[in-house]
Protein backbone atom coordinates (compact mmCIF):
# COMPACT_ATOMS: atom_id res chain seq x y z
CA UNK A 1 0.00 0.00 0.00
CA UNK A 2 2.65 2.46 0.65
CA UNK A 3 4.16 1.94 -2.79
CA UNK A 4 0.65 3.37 -4.57
CA UNK A 5 0.98 6.32 -5.71
CA UNK A 6 -2.59 7.85 -7.65
CA UNK A 7 -1.81 11.33 -9.07
CA UNK A 8 -0.42 13.13 -6.38
CA UNK A 9 -2.29 11.31 -3.73
CA UNK A 10 0.06 8.69 -1.64
CA UNK A 11 -2.98 6.46 -0.70
CA UNK A 12 -6.12 5.32 -2.50
CA UNK A 13 -9.57 6.60 -1.22
CA UNK A 14 -11.27 3.25 -1.21
CA UNK A 15 -9.80 -0.24 -1.19
CA UNK A 16 -12.08 -2.98 -2.96
CA UNK A 17 -11.52 -6.38 -2.06
CA UNK A 18 -12.91 -10.11 -1.85
CA UNK A 19 -14.17 -11.43 1.63
CA UNK A 20 -10.82 -12.72 2.05
CA UNK A 21 -9.69 -9.65 3.13
CA UNK A 22 -12.39 -8.64 5.39
CA UNK A 23 -10.34 -9.34 8.97
CA UNK A 24 -10.44 -6.61 11.88
CA UNK A 25 -6.81 -5.93 11.75
CA UNK A 26 -7.24 -5.04 7.76
CA UNK A 27 -10.35 -2.99 8.55
CA UNK A 28 -8.68 -1.03 11.45
CA UNK A 29 -5.50 -0.52 9.41
CA UNK A 30 -7.60 0.84 6.94
CA UNK A 31 -9.67 2.97 8.88
CA UNK A 32 -5.81 4.24 10.66
CA UNK A 33 -5.10 5.72 7.32
CA UNK A 34 -8.36 6.98 6.28
CA UNK A 35 -9.00 4.86 3.48
CA UNK A 36 -12.44 3.39 2.89
CA UNK A 37 -13.46 -0.45 3.01
CA UNK A 38 -15.08 -1.97 -0.34
CA UNK A 39 -15.18 -5.64 1.50
CA UNK A 40 -17.95 -7.46 2.41
CA UNK A 41 -18.24 -9.24 5.72
CA UNK A 42 -17.87 -12.74 5.79
CA UNK A 43 -20.57 -14.95 6.83
CA UNK A 44 -19.10 -16.02 9.42
CA UNK A 45 -18.40 -12.78 11.16
CA UNK A 46 -21.80 -11.14 10.75
CA UNK A 47 -23.15 -13.43 13.55
CA UNK A 48 -20.56 -11.91 15.74
CA UNK A 49 -20.45 -8.76 15.03
CA UNK A 50 -20.75 -5.86 17.76
CA UNK A 51 -21.87 -2.29 17.06
CA UNK A 52 -22.18 -0.72 14.02
CA UNK A 53 -23.13 -3.39 10.85
CA UNK A 54 -20.21 -2.95 8.45
CA UNK A 55 -21.43 -0.62 5.23
CA UNK A 56 -20.78 -1.93 1.57
CA UNK A 57 -20.77 0.09 -1.38
CA UNK A 58 -22.45 -2.25 -3.79
CA UNK A 59 -21.40 0.01 -6.83
CA UNK A 60 -17.71 0.28 -6.09
CA UNK A 61 -17.47 -3.16 -5.06
CA UNK A 62 -19.13 -4.04 -8.66
CA UNK A 63 -16.54 -1.86 -10.60
CA UNK A 64 -13.95 -4.46 -9.20
CA UNK A 65 -14.42 -7.16 -11.66
CA UNK A 66 -12.45 -4.67 -13.84
CA UNK A 67 -9.34 -5.31 -12.26
CA UNK A 68 -10.02 -8.97 -11.68
CA UNK A 69 -10.86 -9.35 -15.98
CA UNK A 70 -7.44 -7.50 -16.23
CA UNK A 71 -5.63 -9.79 -13.76
CA UNK A 72 -7.32 -13.11 -15.29
CA UNK A 73 -6.02 -12.27 -18.92
CA UNK A 74 -2.96 -11.15 -17.79
CA UNK A 75 -2.33 -14.64 -16.30
CA UNK A 76 -3.46 -16.19 -19.87
CA UNK A 77 0.63 -15.07 -19.98
CA UNK A 78 2.58 -18.31 -19.21
CA UNK A 79 5.55 -16.00 -18.38
CA UNK A 80 3.42 -14.22 -15.54
CA UNK A 81 1.20 -17.05 -14.48
CA UNK A 82 4.40 -19.18 -12.97
CA UNK A 83 6.50 -16.39 -12.37
CA UNK A 84 9.71 -16.96 -14.63
CA UNK A 85 10.67 -13.85 -13.61
CA UNK A 86 12.01 -13.72 -10.27
CA UNK A 87 13.06 -10.33 -9.42
CA UNK A 88 10.71 -7.60 -9.25
CA UNK A 89 11.80 -4.96 -12.03
CA UNK A 90 12.07 -7.81 -15.01
CA UNK A 91 8.78 -8.94 -13.53
CA UNK A 92 6.98 -5.17 -14.08
CA UNK A 93 8.66 -5.17 -17.45
CA UNK A 94 7.27 -8.64 -18.43
CA UNK A 95 3.67 -7.05 -17.02
CA UNK A 96 3.73 -4.11 -19.52
CA UNK A 97 5.05 -6.02 -22.35
CA UNK A 98 1.83 -8.48 -21.90
CA UNK A 99 -0.30 -5.01 -21.41
CA UNK A 100 1.12 -3.77 -24.92
CA UNK A 101 0.87 -7.07 -26.56
CA UNK A 102 -3.00 -6.87 -25.31
CA UNK A 103 -3.60 -3.98 -26.48
CA UNK A 104 -2.07 -4.60 -30.07
CA UNK A 105 -3.87 -7.63 -30.35
CA UNK A 106 -7.52 -5.90 -29.95
CA UNK A 107 -6.66 -2.64 -32.35
CA UNK A 108 -5.59 -5.23 -35.02
CA UNK A 109 -8.92 -6.57 -34.61
CA UNK A 110 -10.68 -3.45 -34.59
CA UNK A 111 -8.72 -2.69 -37.70
CA UNK A 112 -9.96 -5.81 -39.62
CA UNK A 113 -14.04 -5.07 -38.98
Amino acid sequence: MRAVRIGRRCRPKRLAGDKGYSYPRIRRWLRRYRIGAVIPQRSDQVKRHRGRPVKLDKDSYRRRSVVECCIGWLKTCRRLATRFEKLALHFLAMVKLAIIRRYLRILDSSDRT
